[in-house]
This record gives structure tokens, C-alpha cells and sequence, in this order.
């Protein structure tokens, strides 16, 4: 019976079609396995189930010398080293597309929340500071009319995009790689973009020219009343940057889905101030979402094992080398 290791529980019975018919493995715990563990579950198996969460890198891939197949559980896929498992002859799957309108959601919303200050009133109310209503209390950036900006314009930015327009905002985007036009709104360069924007939204892959894009620089160009939000790569943002800007009061607010490193430690000095919000890595996490984000997974999966070319591959040379 071919073997299969997960890397972690999945919501629902997701895992039920392979039930009975592969030798499982799944790892129980909440936390991923560390690396001795994950190079000692993989050898041996001929498929991996892994997470956004999960390193796979060339020693981890050679571990796993049996491998069929490696299915990532997300869209991105930047945790696996996609080189190595080519020339390993691996095909290497994603979930694309099934959670660009959740996680544009929560982009929205975290827009929302950090504009408005909720966050900030919420503390205020529950810790007994609210005694009256007040003309100057809590002041924040009204969302009606004002101008986003989105820093990569793929499936989730242009999703932003369309919900910016029952706002009557403005929205300008940054994306080398994207044509002109793109949902009515503005292609601009970054700089004018952070220039211009009173609220901004990440959305870009993170890469070697990405990483820290949003770094001192970038921050001072932005306006004081401006509210930054990261749902693509905590790395995109260079932290302590981040963290000198708000104290000192160069941009409002910011809220972040994603942190660099994830989770971030709870100590960290971010936490501490009123007008970061943090979550944890929740884009896509509705039940509905993170089940059809399952089910792709699984899909790849037996595709690879059977032999056949997975639905969402983003190494398909691999087939042009057999």
C-alpha cells in the first residue's frame, strides 16, 4: 500500500477519499513538525501533504527519496524548494484561485478596522476609559472616497479592486509585471502609489526584490493619516521599520495578517502598540475556504500518484523530463 504523510489535521473529512486506500500518516500535533521530525516522516513515503508552514527544502526532498508527488496546502509555494523537486522528477502542486474573495475579505475588513481605530475602541470601552461621547475621541480615515493603493495586482488585488468601488474609492496599483487598466483603476509606480494612497494594501509574491520592499523609505513616503495592511508575506514589511513609523507617528495604522517570523513572538514590540493589529495568518480561514483549499490538495495528490498530470502544477516542466 503506497504510503502518504500530512503534515497536519485538515478541517472536515477531507482526507476521507484517500482513507483505505494509502497507509496515512498524519502529524497530530497543532504546531508542525520540527525539521528532524518532517525528514523522518518523509523517508519512505510516496507522497507529501505539506503546509505554507512546512520547509521543504532540498535535504528534506531528498529525504524523501520515494516521493511521487509533494502537494503544497496553499497558493504560494515558496516554503518548497520547486528547483530541487524538479530535478528530482516531482511534481509540485498548489490550491490556486479558491481563496482570492475570502482573503480579499479580510484584507477589506482589516482595512476597515485599522482605518476606523475598533481595535483601539475596544480596548478603550472594556478597560473603562469610555466616559463620555467626545468630538476629538479616537479620530480616524474615512474609507468612502479615499484613495487605495495596491501594491500587486493578481487575483486578490484585482478582487480588492472591485470591492473598492462601492466605497467610490480611488485605486491606484503597483505591479511591474501587470497590464494598465485593470479594473478601472490607476497603474502607477510604487513610489507614487505610497505617495498618493491613503490606504495601502500588500499583495505582491515575496521575492528576493520584494523582501522589505516596505522598508524606512517607503514608510516616510506614505502619508501621516495612511493605514498599511500585509495579507501576502509578513517579509514584505520590514518590522522594525514598521515599528519606528507608528511610535513616532509617521503613518495611523497598520494591520497585519502576516508577520515575519510567523507567529510572532509575543514579545515583540509590535504587540504593544494600540494602532498595529495583528492576527494570525486568517486570509482564507473560512470553513468553505479552507475545505476546497483541501480538496485541490488532495486532488494533486492522487493525481501524482496515479501517475497523471496534477490539475494545478507549478513545476510542469517536470513532465517534459520523463
Amino acid at each position: 500500500m503506497r504510503s502518504i504523510f500530512v503534515t497536519r489535521k485538515l478541517p472536515e473529512n477531507s482526507l476521507g477519499r484517500l482513507a483505505g486506500h494509502f497507509a496515512l500518516t498524519i502529524w497530530q500535533d497543532e504546531t508542525p513538525p520540527n525539521r528532524s521530525d518532517l525528514l523522518e516522516k518523509v523517508a519512505g513515503k510516496d507522497a507529501l501533504l505539506c503546509l505554507l508552514t512546512d520547509t521543504i527544502d532540498q535535504a528534506v526532498i531528498e529525504a524523501g527519496s520515494k516521493l511521487r508527488v509533494i502537494s503544497n496546502y496553499a497558493v504560494g509555494y515558496d516554503n518548497i524548494d520547486v528547483e530541487a523537486a524538479t530535478k528530482m522528477g516531482i511534481p509540485v502542486g498548489n490550491t490556486p484561485d479558491v481563496l482570492t474573495e475570502t482573503t480579499a475579505d479580510l484584507a477589506f475588513a482589516l482595512i476597515a478596522a485599522a482605518a476606523r481605530r475598533i481595535p483601539e475602541g475596544m480596548s478603550y470601552a472594556r478597560e473603562g476609559r469610555w466616559k463620555t461621547w467626545s468630538p476629538t475621541l479616537l479620530l480616524g480615515t474615512d474609507l468612502h472616497r479615499a484613495t487605495l493603493g495596491i501594491v500587486g495586482m493578481g487575483r486578490i488585488g484585482r478582487a480588492m479592486a472591485r470591492r473598492a468601488r462601492g466605497f467610490s474609492m480611488t485605486v491606484l496599483y503597483s505591479d511591474p509585471g501587470a497590464a494598465p487598466g485593470l479594473e478601472g483603476a490607476e497603474k502607477v509606480p510604487l513610489e507614487s502609489l505610497l505617495e498618493r494612497s491613503d490606504l495601502v494594501s500588500l499583495h505582491a509574491p515575496l521575492t528576493d526584490e520584494t523582501r522589505h520592499m516596505i522598508d524606512d523609505g517607503a514608510l516616510k513616503a506614505m502619508k501621516r493619516h495612511a493605514v498599511l495592511v500585509n495579507t501576502a508575506r509578513g517579509a514584505l514589511v520590514d518590522h522594525e521599520a514598521l515599528h519606528r513609523a507608528l511610535a513616532e507617528g509617521i503613518i495611523q495604522a497598520a494591520a497585519l495578517d502576516v508577520t515575519d517570523p510567523e507567529p510572532l513572538p509575543a514579545d515583540h514590540p509590535l504587540h504593544e502598540l494600540p494602532n498595529c493589529l495583528i492576527i494570525p495568518h486568517l486570509g482564507s480561514a473560512t470553513l468553505a475556504t479552507r475545505t476546497k483549499m483541501a480538496q485541490i490538495a488532495v486532488r494533486n495528490l492522487l493525481a501524482g500518484l496515479e501517475g497523471r498530470r496534477l490539475p494545478h502544477c507549478v513545476n510542469p516542466e517536470v513532465y517534459e523530463k520523463k
